[in-house]
């Protein structure tokens, strides 16, 4: 199995359809890499990709709009094509197994951070609880 992740945001809110009976959310997410060139020019490099979830848990799409940063991990694919100027060129694609909301700027309120949604599955890790409990009079401090 080959895996992908990606961290990146939101190119456009995304697209819900139904397709023989089962939801799928279309988003398309952009990771922009800096670096500098062997002459030292400072450089950017945007990579795309579509993405395409395949879930009945549609809570999360009022989250996914244009800008909202987003971690993505599901199974890569890639067409190869010829654009408009017969050059090979190329589209990276996801189908997605899970997708987390990593905050942002909310477009309704640009003054805090997005919601996210209390119904939408993500693998945040929970504080370790002892089952016994101390007695804190015996504690030197």
């Amino acid at each position: 199995m080959i895996k992908l992740q990606i961290v990146g945001n939101l190119g456009k809110d995304c697209i819900v359809k139904e397709v023989n009976g089962k939801t799928v959310i279309n988003f398309s997410v952009a990771h922009t890499e800096r670096f500098k060139d062997a002459t030292g020019a400072l450089k950017e490099r945007t990579t795309w990709v579509e993405c395409a979830y395949w879930t009945d848990r549609t809570a999360i799409v009022p989250y996914l709009k244009k800008g909202q940063m987003v971690f993505a991990e599901g199974s890569p694919e890639a067409d190869a094509y010829l654009n408009k100027d017969n050059q090979a060129a190329a589209t990276l694609r996801m189908r997605v197994r899970e997708v987390q909301l990593l905050g942002g700027r909310s477009d309704n309120n640009p003054g805090t951070t997005a919601a996210q949604p209390s119904n939408v599955a993500t693998k945040i890790p929970q504080p370790v609880t002892s089952d016994t409990t101390e007695d804190t009079d015996d504690l030197p401090f």
